[in-house]
């Protein structure tokens, strides 16, 4: 038996297509339902409890069009409101920022850096996560607030990117760290100029993978495995720039996009 409704996806704006990009290389027989909150973005500056607020509107919203499971593509929704969205829907929920925190774990050799939004750092989620999983490890977290706009200006590698990516990430490079966790889904985006700003030699650790393994085992585990394939797109704000950058992401997954609105 096969089960045919989609997988549900959101996050703030286009962060999360990184994640629906290494669920689709993984799963391509999977059909997709992504939600981008562009209306709302970012979600990095917020309150948690607004953060709970639109995580909650946006996981209503994709239950509704009968969701199988939901991924919170989004590291500031998944620190913090995961336990609100797994007590609000009766479809398995899978959040970005355990599966990142094991990968990391897995290949670290005592030193990882973890850059994120404002709210993410603050709330802790991956050095918990680091520390349950390798106590030993020294972790060290710095907010890179203007590389969710920079990525949401396609700006990817662009010089103003790298200078920026320099500022933030020098004090990894004093530290000697040799792991360091993107955790934002809008942060692989701008790989190239984070890699140059830490080093070759640093290992740049990006959930999508690790939580595309962890839905196939899920949808494994509980039947839930389908065929048929195909993405749709959804987005409360800012279409065009959204397709622009998904075309670049997706490729001809990117042709579908509609425009919604998520009801207060």
């Amino acid at each position: 038996m096969s089960d045919p409704r989609p997988i549900g996806i959101f996050d703030s704006g286009i962060g999360g297509l990184t994640v629906l990009a290494a669920l689709r290389d993984r799963l391509p027989g999977e059909s997709y339902l992504y939600l981008g909150d562009t209306a709302r973005l970012p979600y990095g500056t917020k309150s948690p409890e607004t953060v709970i607020r639109y995580a909650l509107r946006a996981a209503s919203f994709l239950a509704a069009h009968d969701v199988k499971l939901l991924v919170v593509a989004c590291n500031t929704a998944s620190a913090a409101a995961l336990e609100a969205l797994e007590e609000a829907l009766p479809i398995p929920v899978v959040g970005v920022v355990w599966p990142g925190a094991r990968t990391a774990a897995a290949h670290a050799r005592a030193r990882v850096g973890v850059v994120g939004t404002e709210s993410t750092v603050a709330s802790g989620a991956y050095r918990r996560a680091l520390t349950a999983l390798r106590p030993e490890l020294a972790v060290s977290a710095r907010a890179c607030p203007l590389f969710v706009p920079l990525a949401e200006e396609g700006w990817l590698d662009h010089p103003v990117t790298h200078d920026v990516a320099r500022i933030y990430l020098a004090p990894f490079a004093e530290e000697g760290i040799d792991t360091l966790i993107l955790g934002c889904t809008h942060y692989p985006l701008l790989r190239p100029a984070i890699q140059a700003a830490v080093g070759a030699g640093v290992e740049l650790v990006d959930s999508g993978p690790a939580v595309a393994a962890e839905v196939e085992a899920l949808l494994a585990s509980r039947d839930l495995a389908g065929t048929g394939g195909g993405v749709r797109l959804q987005v409360t704000d800012g279409a065009a720039r959204f397709s622009r950058i998904a075309r670049v992401i997706l490729g001809a997954h990117a042709s579908d996009l509609e425009l919604v609105d998520l009801a207060d």
